[in-house]
């Protein structure tokens, strides 16, 4: 019989910011944590498990319940539970947490080999970070929990191990292994994900949680909540157990989609469930879809185009009257709990931008992860107009990017030069001076067009000249004539309020 090691109960495992690595149970009876630490990728993972465990917990059963109950009584009945279930926990021992011991067939990779910020096989290492460390346990469990959904598509999973007979979806054409799939969370491109931020981590923790009547609007999930898969771990890729997990609220949060085992040197490590994804009518809760098409539209991960600047779409169901709106679940139903409490929150966004290639998913060029966060309050929603401002403001901003390009694209063309690259440039510089202001935005929008407004264009206006005057220097006549035929007129968005 094996050895039950390193409980994740009661093991210092979770990196917590401005604290370091916390227990499950301390995540669940201490107050005084306020965020999940790690990449961006990491916290989605670890958000989905403790949202898991709180719903397997105690799912109430509707807003009053789901008020009454609060972010201390949520924690309260999900510390008594990993309490009284401590045995399924184990990372090492008869009954690994989340792993599949039947899985031991299938070749081993090395943890760095499965980490998509690891350089590995011929991939030039380009930075410290980018080199494989000897791993901790519990950075070991982090990456476990990260494989259940963040696995990337390729040949490092092991295809030749079926363990449901006659499954054929780890095949090819051909009839041979085939490449793994792309994790559930991570899709293509690389989803992006949207949680309720609270005060705390037990208060995120509980504005994320869905009550019984939420989880019914998840009507392409037929079997709802669904059961935790570390209480019934699935014996297969298409056994029962797996096709309750494709079709329930729990199988989002932790889809398995990777069957792993882990040993000392790695992880035996092949594909898992094949859940349906966003081209099948199914996303995770945290993801924004679009389905007024007839192909549906995601919103993915953009080092490029930071998540601060997906918030309209991201909140785009307070516009009831549009059509092709984005609807982020995991948002809309957080905002309808949250209308009478009268609380500040936040939206945290993020997620890893990836690339493909024949298969192959990896990060590489201009790829990396991606988060924001930003703060509301419940006042912003009770007024009609804060959106619809927000709205017109960050299509002003959009104007002013265009502009910043345009301006810089006239600036290098006056001269008969290339002038493409510099005008991105400065468009990318434009957005970064804008994020330091974003929040200050976001607040002004209080339904008035006012002084606060008034005096946050010029603001911008000024990063516009900012980013115009980096990338287009005027130190000769010619440049200076240049300079001055192209320098941007932003004077109809400064004197006309509606833009």
């Amino acid at each position: 019989m094996m050895e039950n090691k390193f409980n994740l109960v009661d093991e210092p495992w979770i990196p917590v910011a401005g604290v370091g690595l916390v227990s499950l149970a301390e995540i669940f009876s201490k107050p005084n944590l306020s965020a999940l630490g790690g990449n961006s990728v990491q916290k989605i993972a670890l958000t989905k498990l403790l949202l898991a465990i709180a719903q397997t917990a105690y799912t109430p059963q509707d807003d009053n319940d789901w008020e009454s109950v609060g972010a201390y009584g949520m924690s309260k009945k999900a510390l008594a539970y990993l309490k009284d279930n401590k045995d399924l926990f184990f990372l090492y021992g008869e009954k690994p947490f989340l792993q599949m011991p039947a899985i031991v067939k299938a070749e081993v990779q090395s943890f760095g080999a499965v980490q998509s910020s690891i350089a590995s096989g011929n991939t030039t290492v380009l930075i410290q970070s980018q080199v494989e460390n000897e791993l901790s346990e519990a950075e070991k469990a982090v990456l476990l929990i990260q494989m259940m959904g963040f696995g990337l598509g390729g040949k490092k999973t092991d295809n030749s191990v079926v363990l449901s007979p006659s499954y054929k979806r780890k095949n090819n054409d051909k009839g041979k292994p085939s490449t793994g799939k792309p994790g559930t969370a991570v899709g293509f491109l690389g989803l992006l994900h949207s949680f309720m931020q609270g005060a705390s981590l037990m208060e995120t923790i509980w504005l994320n949680l869905l009550n019984k009547e939420d989880i019914k609007e998840l009507r392409v999930l037929p079997e709802g909540l669904g059961i935790a898969p570390w209480r019934k771990m699935p014996q297969g890729e298409d056994c029962s157990t797996a096709k309750s997990l494709k079709n329930s609220y729990m199988g989002r949060l932790i889809p398995m989609s990777r069957f792993v085992l882990v040993v000392k040197t790695g992880m035996h490590y092949s594909e898992g469930i094949a859940h349906p994804g966003y081209s099948d009518g199914v996303v995770d809760a945290s993801v924004a879809v679009d389905n007024s098409k007839i192909k549906p539209k995601v919103l993915w991960s953009d080092p490029a185009k930071k998540p601060w600047r997906q918030l309209v779409s991201l909140l785009s169901f307070m516009d009831s009257e549009k059509k092709g709106n984005y609807d982020c679940l995991q948002l809309r139903l957080g905002v309808k709990h949250v209308k009478q409490l009268k609380m500040k929150f936040g939206v945290w966004s993020g997620g890893l931008r990836v690339s493909s290639n024949a298969g192959e998913q990896y990060v590489s060029g201009s790829d990396d992860y991606v988060e924001s966060e930003v703060q509301l309050n419940t006042e912003m929603f009770t007024k009609g107009t804060w959106f619809s401002m927000l709205t017109q403001e960050m299509d002003i901003l959009d104007k002013f990017s265009k502009i910043s390009y345009s301006a810089t694209m006239g600036y290098y063309k006056a001269q008969n030069a290339t002038g493409k690259e510099q005008a991105v440039y400065a468009s990318n510089l434009f957005w970064q001076l804008c994020e330091r202001k974003f929040q200050s935005l976001v607040n002004a929008c209080d339904g008035v067009y006012g002084e606060k407004l008034k005096a946050l264009r010029k603001v911008f206006a000024v990063f516009v000249d900012k980013a115009y005057n980096t990338y287009c220097p005027n130190d000769t006549a010619r440049q200076l004539d240049a300079w001055a035929a192209h320098k941007p007129d932003l004077s109809t968005y400064l004197f006309n309020k509606e833009g």
